[in-house]
């Protein structure tokens, strides 16, 4: 499987070439359709996979790649739903360790799926628009 560009600008993922048109699949819809191969430009330096993978929304793809655990999807899902809170909040609250915490917390921030901030006068975090909209879309699958 190869990642191309098709005549309408869109990144498709290369099914199967034969030797005037490929079948090739929308990474968005998963819909397969036949394109002519002068059509067809190879997309260098991106992975099909990668390309695959955006049939889900950038936002639960960010958690997907964040979350180790379900505890740490649990702690997530809490800060979207009761945050913001202050870091002594949150070491009261779970059976986490201060490292494993801190741990999981640098983790999401640096996925973008939380925020320091300042929560009555202390050090906390809270829950990104991305992380708010990952776990809607994650709920709204159930």
């Amino acid at each position: 499987m190869r990642t191309v560009r098709g005549p309408d600008g869109r990144t498709y993922l290369l099914v199967k070439q034969s030797s005037d048109a490929s079948r090739v699949r929308d990474p968005e819809t998963g819909e397969e359709r036949h394109l002519p191969n002068d059509d067809l430009e190879a997309v260098s330096g991106e992975s099909p996979l990668e390309t695959a993978a955006r049939a889900v929304p950038e936002p639960v793809r960010r958690i997907l790649v964040a979350v180790p655990t379900e505890r740490g999807l649990g702690l997530l899902v809490d800060l979207v739903d009761r945050g913001p809170l202050p870091v002594v909040d949150l070491l009261g609250a779970y059976d986490l360790c201060e490292s494993d915490l801190h741990g999981l917390l640098t983790e999401f921030r640096v996925a973008g799926l939380v925020a320091e901030t300042t929560v009555y006068g202390e050090r906390g975090y809270e829950a990104t628009d991305a992380a708010k909209e990952g776990v809607e879309l994650l709920r709204a699958s159930e």
